[in-house]
This record gives C-alpha cells, structure tokens and sequence, in this order.
C-alpha cells in the first residue's frame, strides 16, 4: 500500500497550477519555544489552501470523456475553489453543491473561477448527499475533497516538498486533520522516505474524528462537531485516510478554540498573513506538544494549510487570543453598592489596564462587575486573584468559562427578579436567512423567552445564548424539540456566568 501511494505522489500532476510553496523558519516562536519551528506556507496557493492540489490530480487523472461530462463536488469552501479552479485549468465545467449556511465570500471566491453554484441544505452533509444525487443524474464525476487515492497523493506532495526543502534534522510534522487526505498523503511519503519522523495529526477537541476512529480501531461518526475551525468539521475520517493514520500517523493531538486562535496570532506575527482557523491548527497542536512534553532543541514544521479567512471574524478571534495566552484574565468581582466602592477597586488593582469593566445596578448592598483585565501571564493573574482575596473581595476566575467570554461579557442590563422557571441554553445557529423564525416556528409558542443574545462570527453558524421559562414537567418536551432542529446545544443553568450577572 505504502509503495503504491508513493508512486502516485511522485508522479502527481499537481504542478500544472500549484506551486512548490516555502518552509519559512519561524524566528521569534522558535525561540520562545526554544525548538526549530517551520511554517509549510499553503496559504500562498493561487486558492489560498492546499486544497487545489488534490483536486487538480484528481480530475487531470480523469479520462477525455469524463472531462468533457463534468465533475461536481461539495464543499463550503476550499475545496470548492480547488476543484473550480482545476476545472477551469482543465476546460472542464465544475458544479458545485455549497450549504445554504456558506458565508456568501466563500461563493463569490468560487463562482470568480468559473463553477456553477447550487446552495442546498444546511450542512456539508447535507450538500453532499445532494451532490452525489446530482452526480448520477447527470454523468458528472464526483471530486471527493478526501477519500480518493488520487486526491491522497495530490496533498501528498505537501510531505515530499518538505523533505526536499529540509534534507537536515527533523523530528515531527503536524498536519491538520478534517476528514485525513492531507495527513494520510503526507504520513504516505514521509514514512517511507524518513520513517524515523513523527507524523503528529491535529484535530480540534469538539471535531475529533480520526482521534475517535484510532481510540475506537475503526471509523466512527461523531454526533455533532464543532465549526468554528469549519475547513475541519468533519463526522467522520475518510475509508482510505483512515487505513493509512492506523499504520503511519504517529500521535492525534486536539486543541481549544482558544489555543488555534493563539496559533493565527502567532502566525500573523510571524507572517503578517490571517490564517483561517483550521490553517493554524497545526500550529496549535506543535505548541500543545512542546508545552506538554517539554521537548527541546527539536526540528519541527507544522503545515499552514489554508487562509480563506473572513473579515468579520477577526474580533471574536483576537477577543480569545488574549484570554489564551494569559494577557487578559476575566473576573467576576463583588464590590460594595456604596459611593467610592469602585474607586477604591480601582486603587487595589493599581497599575493594571482594564480591558473591560461591566455593571448593572441590582441589589441594594453588593455590586458584581464583570472585569478584564490585562496580564503579562499566569503567575501575575494569580498574584491579583490573591491580592483582590487579602483586601476580602468575593472573586472568581472567569478566565475559562465559554458563555463568559462568548456572551456575558457583551450583555448589558442585569438580574431579573420576576423570571419564574428559566432554563438556559448554548445553541448554534445555521447564518441563513429566516434561521430564526424558523427556530421559534419549530420551539413553539408555548414557553416565553426571557433572554437572547447572539453573535455573529463571520462563520457558518452563529452562536446564541438563550433563555427560557419551561416548567420542570415539560423539560423534555422542549428538548425533544431541540433534538428536532438537530442544532448543536448544550444546558447552561448551572454555569457561573450566568448565575452572577444574568439569574
């Protein structure tokens, strides 16, 4: 198997309209990490991703005739400019199925290459059930965006770029995994040129399908994902992906959102180019392992994979960054309700910047602020914790708390003293129009909604903190209806944040 996956990557096509892209070295953040680290740049690809090199194997493999009927993929973004531009290249034409929930910058990126759209359903599943319908209807050839041998070998050439750029030390790579082509086709080759190389495959902890299926010693379908790294949102690792990870993939790491959004900072700094947030989830995972195994001295590249990032992100993005990297905690503090209280807080935290500072006037002897506050590192965040504890203020460390730093921290008014009976939930929400009416058609006008707060990221789905009056007897009504939208939710009555500043 080995043998014949390094033959097609040898003699992969991808050229025609890839190019050999850099192994910058990564100057600051080797140092900091005290290891040699390199950046794969994937990103200076004419589609921004190492996507078009897969793709374009895949259809220049394919005969006259096929060529001539079309091919048709799905995919709700990089992908999908892989196999239009490799369309184009090739004077095939491309139609491709998107989610409706597609951010409409990632359509206008595809349809500039010349594909024909069709938006349908609201999921990469989705699109992809309908795509594989279209496919035989009409004679097209379905571009699998992983689970093909030809588009294995295509990203393939990743690996082998790497060890002709790098003939010297090198210990490990890590490699993004969505649905596992890049890694199989990197492990691939680099395993049988250099096997003594750690092949380290990155996931995020909420989208661990190769983890799952490795733990488990066969594919799994995980029940929901995370999207916020979306190019990796995948239920289940490709059949042929995952036949390679069991024997050539060394090591699954999963990370935080907010160790990949550290990871785009790093990159930024390094690069001066936005990675996408599965772009740097390879980078996560190398700084994961260097701060877990305390490994020194080592050569290690991680692949920068993709960098179709959209604006609108950028705030949610350098927001988690600063409470990643310990230059800003997040407190919840109670101050006397009495004049001058706040301005002796102020004189107890001293010299420290305020990032943020949150009040709403409800009780008539205890105030509680929600509080940023900027640090250069854990050690000093737990100095403040002790120091706002000797002066006997009731503190807590909100620094880790999802609805705190997604939602609370955003919400302006206070506790409620005549909400009866709330319930609170987490829930993302599909970005399509009519996305809400359609979930208050579906919960039904039986339960008030005490409390609603969402935020768009510029991603597929929005994220939505919600309130609801639901008497104990109908809990699982409202969940069975839940269940039915099948939007990821998660129960939230017990969270501190919540309890502090909204109950």
């Amino acid at each position: 198997m080995l043998t014949s996956y390094v033959k097609k990557i040898l003699q992969a096509k991808v050229y025609d309209v890839a190019e050999e892209t850099h192994l910058d070295f990564a100057k600051v953040l080797s140092e900091r990490l005290n290891n040699q680290v390199y950046l794969k740049r994937e990103d200076t690809q004419q589609v921004f991703s190492f996507k078009i090199r897969g793709a374009y194997n895949k259809m220049a493999n394919l005969s006259r005739e096929a060529l001539a009927r079309g091919v048709i993929a799905a995919s709700a973004g990089n992908h999908a400019q892989g196999v239009a531009l490799s369309a184009s290249a090739l004077g095939a034409q491309a139609l491709i199925v998107m989610p409706k929930t597609t951010p409409e910058i990632k359509v206008d990126a595809v349809r500039n290459w010349g594909a024909e759209i069709i938006l349908h359903g609201s999921s990469y599943d989705d699109a992809g059930i309908h795509a594989k319908k279209l496919a035989q209807e009409r004679g097209l050839s379905y571009i699998h965006p992983y689970d093909d041998p030809d588009v294995i070998a295509g990203q393939g050439t990743v690996g082998m770029e790497i060890l002709h750029q790098h003939s010297g030390a090198l210990d490990a790579i890590f490699v993004p995994v969505g649905g596992g082509g890049l890694i199989a086709g990197i492990a691939a080759y680099v395993k049988y040129v250099r096997p003594e190389v750690r092949i380290i495959g990155v996931e995020p902890d909420d989208a661990g399908c190769l983890y799952a299926a490795l733990q488990a010693d066969e594919r799994v379908v995980l029940d929901q994902v995370g999207i916020f790294a979306d190019g990796v949102a995948v239920k289940q690792v490709g059949q042929a992906p995952f036949e390679l990870a069991k024997e050539y993939v060394d090591e699954m790491i999963l990370v935080n959102t907010d160790e990949i959004c550290a990871a785009i900072k790093d990159i930024f700094e390094a690069t001066r180019v936005t990675m996408e947030p599965a772009g740097a989830l390879a980078l996560a995972g190398l700084k994961n392992y260097v701060n877990r195994t305390g490994v020194t001295g080592q050569t290690l590249v991680s692949i920068a994979s993709g960098a179709n990032m959209n604006f609108e992100r950028l705030q949610h993005i350098a927001e988690r960054t600063e409470v990643s990297e310990q230059r800003e905690a997040l407190m919840a503090v109670t101050i006397p309700e009495t004049p001058g209280s706040f301005r002796t807080f102020c004189h107890t935290l001293g010299l420290h910047t305020l990032t943020e500072f949150n009040y709403r006037y409800a009780h008539h002897k205890d105030a509680q602020i929600f509080v940023g506050v900027r640090m250069d590192g854990p050690d000093e965040k737990q100095k403040l914790l002790e120091k706002l504890q000797e002066r006997e203020y009731p503190v807590c460390d909100l620094s880790d708390n999802e609805i705190a730093k997604t939602h609370v921290r955003h919400m302006v008014g206070g506790h409620s003293s005549c909400v009866l009976n709330e319930r609170v939930y987490r829930l993302e929400f599909p970005e399509r129009p009519g996305a809400l009416l359609h979930f208050l058609t579906e919960l039904g006008k039986e339960w008030n909604i005490s409390l609603f707060h969402y935020r768009n990221h510029g991603a597929a789905y929005g994220r939505v903190l919600m309130g609801i009056q639901v008497a104990d007897s109908e809990i699982e009504i409202l969940h069975q209806r839940l269940d039915h939208l099948k939007y990821n939710y998660w129960t939230e009555d017990d969270n501190i944040a919540y309890r502090l500043f909204l109950n």
